[in-house]
């Protein structure tokens, strides 16, 4: 989860980014199997993104506020692993409820 997030730190905020973002963490909700639904939550919080923009100029405010807004719930993310299972579920139904568009 850690690779994750230091991945996407050094990324460019533009589509493609979201498209290998998204590619990444549907890998791994396959291997990592303890964090699935992290994972799953993670690919489905940028496919609306990714929907909105695909083929469409990414107005460079939009890529540089969505990215940094995505950076913070991937952090958000990692962190969620250390928590308690009762806290975890409260960290995931906050990442569930994102929308980055």
């Amino acid at each position: 989860m850690v690779e994750l997030h230091s991945w996407l730190s050094h990324q460019h905020p533009g589509l493609k980014t979201y498209v290998a973002l998204q590619q990444k963490t549907d890998e791994l909700a396959r291997t990592d199997a303890e964090h699935c639904a992290i994972y799953k939550l993670l690919s489905s919080i940028v496919d609306p993104f990714i929907a909105s923009y695909d083929e469409e100029p990414l107005p460079a405010g939009t890529a540089d506020a969505t990215f940094l807004r995505l950076l913070d719930v991937v952090r958000d993310a990692e962190s969620a692993i250390t928590l308690t299972p009762d806290q975890q579920i409260k960290a995931l139904n906050k990442i569930a409820a994102v929308e980055l568009v």
